[in-house]
């Protein structure tokens, strides 16, 4: 036998209340039956719960255990129930997964105007890698995500943008009075990028062969911001997407920042929802983000814009 969603429900309250006296008030059942169902599952799992004295109701390790994932499915089952009785879009909780170099650069804007489009609508941002963010949307974590299409097959999809891609280098490098770096001036260098769980990096590694530099194997980077810092001590040329460069890399005074002038040396952005339930509003949440990345002068597709 498993553990039934009633009996989770009294064990998590049981562990709440420290007392079984107090859980079966609370629960509304006698607490000889309470006893009994929690009897149950520990003879079924074959592991003690609660350990029962005079204070109350200790929870055993293992029943912290048991308390912190049926507190998670309690969860998510009434998170369904509330689904299938809304009629608002995701169900009223929009679970949106983001690449950490997008979301504080497009959501503002976008996370306004999707309020005032649908205001009862509960929105959590969650900011993770690429491969963080095609784990999630597989396995539900997600119900939409922003990011690299290409790294997130079998999902649909909604192209975004076009973002292009810059280059930091510390104040004294020789290319620091450039207006811009082509390939030519790469020749050698050494560039510096995020981990490779982020598409960033395999672009990084694509202009590094195309121009005969070479990636930085002595260091990868857990944020943009430590990519400037290791520029900016002459470690190398870091490769910074355009939303975090113009909103804040040309504002750093330790680095020159310039475009990055190499076909390829960008990276298309997209929202993407599960392709076996590609929720009706995601064409609608679409159009609200490509709206903020115009606003932002980042490169919409005019058939996307059109939509």
């Amino acid at each position: 036998m498993r553990p039934t969603l009633r009996q989770m429900e009294y064990i998590v309250t049981i562990h709440q209340l420290g007392s079984f006296g107090l859980a079966a008030e609370t629960l509304h059942v006698s607490q000889p039956s309470l006893s009994n169902q929690v009897a149950a599952v520990e003879t079924d799992l074959g592991v003690r719960l609660f350990d029962r004295g005079r204070a109350g109701a200790r929870t055993t390790a293992r029943g912290l255990e048991f308390v912190t994932r049926a507190r998670r499915i309690l969860s998510e089952v009434e998170a369904l129930r509330g689904s299938m009785l809304s009629d608002l879009p995701f169900g009223g909780r929009l679970r949106l997964g983001v690449l950490p170099s997008i979301g504080p650069y497009l959501l503002p804007q976008a996370m306004k105007a999707l309020h005032a489009a649908e205001p009862n609508l509960r929105v959590i941002v969650r900011e993770e890698n690429t491969l963080s963010l095609d784990e999630g949307i597989r396995n539900g974590r997600f119900d939409a995500i922003i990011s690299t299409p290409e790294d997130h097959p079998n999902t649909f999809q909604h192209h975004l943008f076009v973002e292009p891609l810059w280059v930091a280098v510390a104040q004294d490098h020789p290319l620091a009075g450039r207006s811009q770096v082509v390939a030519a001036d790469l020749a050698g260098q050494r560039l510096l990028t995020l981990d490779t769980g982020h598409r960033l990096a395999r672009i990084v590694y694509g202009i590094a062969g195309a121009s005969g530099a070479m990636v930085s194997n002595d260091y990868e980077g857990t944020s943009l911001d430590s990519i400037v810092l290791m520029a900016a001590t002459g470690a190398g040329i870091g490769i910074l997407p355009d939303l975090f460069t113009r909103r804040q890399g040309i504002h750093r005074n330790e680095v020159r920042v310039m475009p990055l002038a190499i076909p390829g040396a960008d990276r298309t952005i997209s929202i993407l929802v599960p392709n076996d339930n590609p929720e009706h509003f995601s064409g609608a949440l679409a159009t609200i983000l490509r709206r903020a990345a115009e606003a932002l002068e980042l490169e919409v597709n005019a058939a996307e814009r059109a939509r």
